[in-house]
């Protein structure tokens, strides 16, 4: 559906109809620098159909538009240039990155911005740029800045829920008696938020780097903006691969830690079978019902033997307890 539509000539907005037809014919009439930028929420096919043929947009985007779950890319066609990002929103209840997408239309008098999914982080990006006009001025590339370093921030934000849970995992793992629980799955479920993350923002270097470059209907007035835009991108792709190679190292740890556990275990485990091993022979010796053997006929055999016994557990247990086995 449409969200908003409006029309702007050189900074400012212009007092025009709010529908589509209406506010383009404004934007043309009032000149050089004059823009309609109309926002729209998980179109039906038909809305965008309507679009696309008002604004003369290539069947393939308008393709792509509608479908959605695009990897972050530009790609210019004959009369505007389509950009796709994906967008992310941290759910601090559930420990969870949700998805959503953005898609940009771009051309000569015209933007459109195209979203997917409630995670979009783009309220209240309209009233922040009328009340830039120095910035709105160049027009729909404005907006395409602007759209993209919302999106980057919202990347940073993210991140920094992701790390923020990342110290309490890493301290939680290692605090004393949290080895053996259930931290594989928990670090395990980290990192697959983190790879969500990576599918975000990676991808999306590579486009922002040509736009910085130049691309159609980009001015090139707005180039350091967006190289600032690709400068924060970079930051957050290391802190992800930062937070991923973490993940793993702590993963490995805690396998390590968890194995030396079992060790421990096991030799517990084995110390306490050898101080019950040793009467059990003795005892299964003289079980055998022999007639020759020692001081079986004696009057002290008896605690002779029960002292032995208990003078092989007492020194092993002192072998073992010295040697940290118990």
């Amino acid at each position: 559906m449409i969200v908003h539509c409006a029309a702007y000539h050189d900074g400012h907005r212009l007092d025009a109809p709010d529908d589509l037809a209406g506010a383009l014919a404004a934007a043309r009439a009032a000149g050089p620098g004059g823009f309609v930028w109309i926002g729209l929420f998980e179109p039906t096919a038909e809305e965008l159909d309507q679009a696309g043929k008002e604004f003369s947009l290539h069947p393939l985007a308008v393709e792509d538009a509608v479908s959605a779950h695009q990897r972050p890319k530009v790609e210019p066609y004959q009369g505007s240039l389509f950009v796709t990002l994906k967008t992310l929103g941290y759910r601090s209840g559930a420990h969870a990155v949700a998805v959503g997408e953005v898609m940009v239309f771009l051309g000569p008098d015209f933007v459109m911005t195209v979203r997917h999914g409630a995670d979009t982080p783009l309220s209240g990006l309209r009233a922040r740029l009328e009340r830039e006009p120095e910035l709105l001025r160049y027009g729909p590339s404005s907006v395409l800045h602007s759209v993209c370093d919302t999106v980057v921030d919202g990347y940073v934000e993210v991140t920094t829920a992701l790390q923020t849970d990342l110290d309490e995992l890493e301290a939680d793992v290692f605090a004393p008696g949290r080895v053996g629980r259930d931290n594989a799955g928990r670090i395990y479920g980290c990192k697959r938020q983190v790879m969500t993350v990576r599918r975000a923002t990676l991808p999306l270097l590579e486009p922002m780097l040509r736009l910085e470059r130049g691309a159609p209907f980009v001015r090139p007035e707005t180039a350091p903006y967006l190289r600032d835009v690709a400068d924060h991108l970079a930051r957050v792709n290391d802190q992800v691969d930062g937070m991923d190679r973490l993940l793993s190292d702590i993963l490995s740890a805690n396998l390590a830690q968890v194995s030396v556990q079992q060790n421990n275990d096991m030799r517990k485990i084995s110390a306490w079978a050898a101080l019950a091993a040793v009467p059990t022979m003795i005892a299964g010796v003289y079980g055998m019902n022999f007639e020759d053997m020692p001081e079986l006929h004696q009057p002290w055999g008896y605690p002779a033997v029960l002292s032995l016994m208990a003078l092989v557990c007492v020194v092993l247990h002192r072998v073992f307890k010295r040697h940290d086995w118990l």
